[in-house]
């Protein structure tokens, strides 16, 4: 019995949403970190640190939620190092940036050889597994698509709307982004402006260890060196090219990774392509997004401008 379209459509639009997952959690919480008028370019250092934490996490506690939590810790103490860096010392956020990448990439390739070895042996861990919604899951394409994914798929998506909420219709979230358009008159409102750059910061880091997380122990299930592959940057890439909107940022994310889908598929149909570019689809769909509108972009006025006050 042959497959129908519906279902090669259903698993497509799947495997689309499942590879964008890291992407877009990664990209909601760089959109709070640039909210607050810090520019961070350090995202895939983070995310980096966190596919280790997470591993070595599910590895010692025996539950891909004990990884997760690892994986959501080492990415704060990642983003306090960054706000220590930009807020109180006001170092060059973007040199700062590229340290962090540095760092996470240096880091994490160590630590793996300390915590594992240098042995060929993929460690056996705890991963996260699909749950089906019952009803829902049985819904043609949609339901193999949006409703039989792993629960880190289902939070990254209701985090969505949760941010835009946060961001466009609470107080906090005014406050948030009032330090990032001008932090000098939210100081003089009473809003203090380093806390809440702090606070964005670290949070924001955790998102992006969560996106790192579920790299490692849900669409992979194991660590290696470079294992981010620069979706870090296409994480930027997705916040720059969703204009700082969390439903931009969502479309944006699946877009990117839609090159990537294709890019499997093209090999799987057997397309005489060769493998490497293939696999340099979705990085040059975000070349194309970031030259097309690099020029137009909302970033918050004093993104990248350190603030002392008085």
């Amino acid at each position: 019995m042959g497959v129908g379209p519906l279902h090669i459509i259903g698993n497509v639009l799947a495997s689309d949403i499942r590879m964008a997952t890291p992407i877009l959690i990664a990209a909601l919480g760089l959109l709070l970190v640039n909210e607050a008028g810090l520019l961070h370019i350090g995202v895939e250092g983070t995310m980096l640190i966190a596919t280790l934490a997470a591993v070595a996490g599910s590895y010692y506690t025996g539950s891909v939620w004990g990884g997760l939590l690892c994986a959501i810790i080492a990415a704060g103490l990642m983003g306090l190092l960054f706000a220590f860096l930009t807020i109180t010392l006001r170092a060059n956020q973007t040199v700062v940036g590229v340290a962090i990448n540095i760092l996470g990439s240096g880091l994490s390739a160590a630590m793996n050889r300390v915590l594992f070895g240098v042995s060929t042996t993929i460690a056996s861990i705890d991963t996260f597994k699909n749950l089906p919604i019952p009803g829902l899951s049985k819904i043609p394409v949609l339901g193999t698509a949006f409703f039989n994914q792993m629960p880190i798929v289902y939070i990254a998506f209701l985090l969505v709307p949760v941010i835009s909420y946060f961001l466009f219709k609470t107080q906090p979230g005014l406050n948030l982004r009032a330090v990032g358009e001008n932090p000098g008159a939210a100081d003089t409102l009473g809003i203090n402006v380093y806390r809440t750059r702090y606070i964005a910061c670290v949070v924001g880091s955790m998102l992006m260890g969560v996106g790192g997380a579920f790299l490692s122990t849900g669409l992979l299930t194991f660590f290696s060196e470079e294992m981010v592959s620069g979706r870090g940057y296409i994480a930027i890439a997705a916040v720059i090219f969703g204009r700082y909107k969390p439903t931009g940022i969502m479309f944006a994310s699946m877009i990117f990774m839609a090159g990537n889908v294709l890019a499997n598929l093209l090999q799987v149909y057997g397309v005489g392509i060769p493998y490497y570019f293939l696999n340099m689809l979705p990085y040059i769909l975000t070349v194309v997004a970031l030259a097309m509108l690099g020029k137009s972009t909302m970033a918050p006025a004093a993104q990248g401008k350190p603030y002392r006050r008085g």
